[in-house]
């Protein structure tokens, strides 16, 4: 068994974790570039002063509400490591890097635009053509090794002043804003980017505002009002890219996970499924076009009333996404009992420990079964195509002192994730994309703010501080992922 001839086999990224040159081409900042360093068990903090001058910082807790003091300003701060600033500065390595993409057999590059390096606020009128010239040559590169760009527009890199001025997304008019940068970037980048998604993982701005939309400020009514607002402003981006280039594909993207019962007690079962209601919504809206009742009885139940304006359902419903693309790295367990062992590295609460299923050193669960389950859940529910944009293994990868490093262990997370896809493709008959494995080449965790925590095909000399050559070596798997994708995701060995 194998996968079409035209699977788009490739690996993804996103330039807050990457891109790096936070201060160059007259680029603004954006909510990543206040937000420092962590490690496993060490929080990441956004950086603030208040207007007498007071400065502090709010902790990046997973799971936790992020308070801001009352006229807090995030701002840059001395003492304090930003890794996004360089991250891993495929700002001055492009070249190298795609065409280390192109060694590989890449026909895809997923990768995200840095919207403060286009509109450094994010109100003004018109772009920084330095911006549109260093994307446009990214793009040109790409193609010179046949490598098909997927394009994120907002990847948790919302403009600080949009945050600041209006409370990121939590406000009407950021809707303009952004349809404003996406038709800039459709005009911009026409024969160059055939796909584009609207927001990374969009249903992270109900659990982590700040980072899934700028919003500093939140109870359960704005987190809602800003959802719906990312809603329309997808929608809108469907319709502007329809009218501009009906060449353009235009998906959602979703942070997806099965959540599995952990014992056939009906409270369980409930339990499971009320979560991944929790999930399915953000696709419900942006593939079938219209709010699902079970979330309007909650908003009922919370008292959560949308503000909306007369045309916005009917928007939503005229202007679905094209596809559906899902970040998936395993599976969550969930049970409503009390005498079990809870697991880290979950994003649900109650998520406790799969006895039938192994955890890496983040405490994240290795599912061999879980990207056919996710991919069946899906498609059976929206039939429309889906893309794995993001799956991979973050591991303390050790450079050897000969320059190789022997990741056996992402080739095996890779090969039972890929056999997963494969049997969803041939046996199930879902129609899939492609593949883009995360952080393909070496780059900035999200969640911990950390190097250490390694995903890539391409090891990059930086640590957790900051230090390095940026020199880019080979890792083991770079080898194997190749071989996997001259033969189609055949040979797997």
């Amino acid at each position: 068994m194998k996968f079409p001839g035209d699977f788009l086999w490739g690996g993804a990224t996103a330039a807050n974790q990457y891109e790096g040159g936070y201060a160059e081409g007259g680029k603004g900042l954006s909510t990543s570039d206040v937000m420092t360093n962590g490690a496993h068990m060490v929080p990441r903090r956004i950086t603030w002063k208040l207007p007498d001058g007071t400065t502090g910082c709010t902790e990046n807790r997973f799971g936790s509400k992020m308070e801001f003091p009352e006229g807090a300003v995030p701002c840059l701060l001395d003492g304090y490591y930003y890794p996004s600033h360089t991250a891993t500065d495929f700002y001055h390595h492009y070249k190298e890097d795609i065409a280390l993409m192109g060694e590989m057999g890449f026909r895809c590059f997923r990768m995200s635009i840095n919207w403060t390096r286009l509109f450094p606020t994010g109100e003004e009128e018109t772009p920084l053509e330095e911006g549109i010239r260093f994307y446009s040559d990214v793009f040109d590169e790409c193609r010179k090794y046949g490598i098909e760009p997927l394009v994120t527009l907002s990847h948790y890199e919302t403009p600080l002043s949009l945050s600041v001025k209006y409370n990121g997304w939590a406000d009407r008019r950021v809707i303009d804003f952004f349809v404003r940068y996406a038709r800039t970037c459709f005009e911009a980048f026409r024969g160059k980017v055939k796909y584009y998604l609207t927001f990374n993982e969009i249903n992270a701005i109900d659990v982590i505002p700040f980072i899934g939309g700028g919003v500093m400020y939140y109870d359960d009514r704005v987190k809602a009002q800003a959802a719906h607002h990312q809603f329309m402003a997808s929608a809108l981006t469907v319709k502007a890219a329809h009218e501009m280039d009906p060449d353009v594909k235009v998906g959602m993207m979703l942070a997806y996970q099965p959540v599995y019962a952990l014992t056939a007690d009906p409270a369980d079962q409930l339990f499971a499924m009320k979560q991944m209601d929790n999930t399915m919504f953000f696709s419900d809206v942006q593939m079938a076009g219209r709010y699902p009742d079970y979330k309007l009885a909650e908003y009922e139940q919370k008292g959560v009333q949308l503000q909306t304006e007369p045309d916005d359902f009917e928007i939503l419903k005229t202007y679905p996404c094209d596809f559906l693309s899902f970040s998936c790295y395993g599976s969550t367990t969930v049970t409503t009992h009390t005498d079990v062992d809870h697991g880290e590295g979950n994003m649900f609460p109650n998520a406790v420990r799969n006895p039938y299923l192994q955890t890496n050193a983040w405490g994240w669960a290795t599912d061999p079964q879980v990207l056919r389950i996710a991919l069946n859940q899906l498609y059976n529910r929206y039939h429309k195509p889906l893309w794995v944009v993001e799956n991979g293994i973050g591991w303390a990868d050790v450079k050897e002192a000969d320059g190789s490093v022997h990741d056996t262990y992402r080739i095996d997370y890779l090969r039972a994730n890929i056999k997963s896809m494969r049997d969803a493709v041939n046996l199930d008959h879902i129609p899939l994309m492609g593949y883009t494995m995360w952080g393909c080449i070496d780059l900035v965790s999200a969640g911990t703010g950390e190097m250490r925590k390694r995903y890539g095909f391409v090891y990059v000399d930086r640590d957790d501080e900051g230090n390095g050559t940026l020199e880019r070596s080979r890792k083991d798997s770079f080898f194997w992922y190749k071989k996997c994708i001259a033969s189609d995701g055949e040979d797997l060995d």
